[in-house]
């Protein structure tokens, strides 16, 4: 009976251990017992789909509280709430590292991308040119203005211009003035000439410098209160000194003010008559200031005005004006019109548009870039699912498109749609990342 016993214990033994040995030789040849399940926060195996330069991805199961992401365990159970804990794999080393704080590389299968309507756009080199369009206002060539004054008292016997609006040409007399003064310097000046002339030839040489002295000082005189080389001419000619003293124009133009009238008596201080020329006048645009990088002086601008459709005027950028409106944050821009049909009259608003130019610049659309306090950050495709944040520094802006000034190369490819969810898929992912418990070596 106890031999029987025995021969069954060893069978028993010897059955075991053929088993051990089947088993064993089966792991050597699959690297793992078949059928046997990994166990949890066992690395896979490296992922051949991963893009070129990234590490194997292996994934690490956590469990994460449901109502409060930040709480973790690496063990099924109940959160600080009594609810049970969700169970999440997390990547260790899943593509490139994060080229932005606070975020990490995250992996969006195929399927995934397509439901969350993601799209990419490729990082490339394009004429920035951006069309500011701002209100102007006509107003005189401040260059081409006159004023008319009087260089000495007197009274207006004839007013050739009574009426402001006139149209008078350089040259064309404007008013008749009587002044004592200037009749008193003609006769000084007619007796200058007639005491030079009465000297001999045997006149002492001292004698006769000093008479031409008196007939260059009278003369000298005269120029000074405004008569012309003609009205002097005149005045030696006749020897009668004229009672009435014309004032020409200064210049061709409209009569815009209008300070006198008939027999009015007038002094130096006196502004008499304002003439402008309207050949050509200034357009005063207000310009935004993050619109003034995009303004020139030299740039070709064009304007239409509301009861002209379909007729557009070309002019320049002449001035940018150095100091801002406080009220409005924009600045004062003087643009340059020829108005030879005189269609352009001051004070009318006109509509401006100048086209800025700033070359070839590197620049991605606008949707791409995700704004985040003091940092901006855009999404790189890496190739096979994998999307990398990378932090950038922008620069000017344009309608739809940003420049990038660092951060990105030509060629690369941004997510420009969906980016919002993938932002926050890092930015979970970059949370877990840093409470997971470090890996078992």
């Amino acid at each position: 009976m106890l031999c029987s016993v025995r021969r069954r214990s060893c069978l028993i033994v010897l059955v075991l251990l053929a088993s051990v040995l089947l088993i064993s030789g089966m792991e050597g040849c699959s690297g793992k017992p078949e059928g046997k399940a990994e166990p949890a926060g066992a690395p896979s195996q490296t992922d051949p789909a991963a893009p070129p330069g990234a590490p194997a991805t292996g994934k690490k199961v956590i469990y994460r509280s449901t109502m409060n992401p930040g709480e973790i365990s690496d063990r099924p159970g109940k959160d600080s709430m009594g609810m049970e804990m969700e169970r999440v794999e997390v990547e260790e080393g899943a593509g490139p590292a994060s080229g932005a704080e606070g975020r990490a590389t995250v992996e969006i299968p195929t399927r995934k991308q397509q439901l969350i309507g993601v799209r990419t756009e490729t990082v490339k080199r394009i004429p920035f040119v951006r069309t500011i369009r701002a209100v102007g206002r006509v107003a005189v060539d401040e260059t081409r203005f006159h004023h008319v004054h009087s260089k000495v008292e007197g009274w207006v016997e004839d007013l050739h211009v009574n009426a402001t609006g006139q149209r008078v040409a350089r040259g064309e007399r404007l008013l008749s003035l009587y002044s004592p003064e200037i009749l008193a310097t003609q006769e000084e000046y007619l007796l200058a000439l007639r005491s030079r002339r009465a000297l001999g030839e045997g006149a002492l040489p001292e004698t006769v410098k000093r008479a031409d002295e008196m007939v260059e000082s009278g003369r000298r005189r005269l120029s000074l209160y405004d008569l012309t080389p003609a009205q002097i001419e005149a005045l030696e000619a006749t020897g009668q000194p004229s009672r009435n003293v014309e004032i020409y124009s200064p210049a061709s133009g409209y009569v815009l003010t209008r300070n006198v009238s008939q027999g009015e008596k007038i002094t130096p201080d006196m502004n008499l008559l304002d003439v402008a020329d309207l050949s050509r006048v200034w357009v005063i645009a207000s310009v935004y200031e993050y619109e003034l990088p995009y303004v020139q002086e030299g740039q070709q601008a064009t304007m239409t005005l509301s009861y002209l459709p379909g007729k557009s005027y070309s002019g320049k950028v002449r001035l940018i004006y150095p100091v801002l409106d406080a009220a409005t944050r924009s600045a004062q821009v003087r643009l340059e019109f020829e108005n030879r049909g005189m269609d352009l009259r001051p004070e009318m608003y006109a509509d401006v548009e100048l086209r800025g130019e700033m070359g070839t610049r590197l620049a991605v659309p606008e949707s791409a870039l995700i704004a985040s306090g003091t940092r901006n950050v855009v999404f790189v495709a890496q190739g096979n699912g994998y999307f990398q944040p990378r932090e950038v520094r922008p620069g000017l802006r344009l309608d739809d498109v940003v420049e990038i000034l660092e951060g990105l190369t030509e060629g690369e490819m941004v997510v420009t749609s969906g980016n919002f969810l993938i932002d926050s898929e890092s930015r979970m992912k970059a949370a877990l990342e840093a409470v997971a418990p470090p890996k078992e070596r």
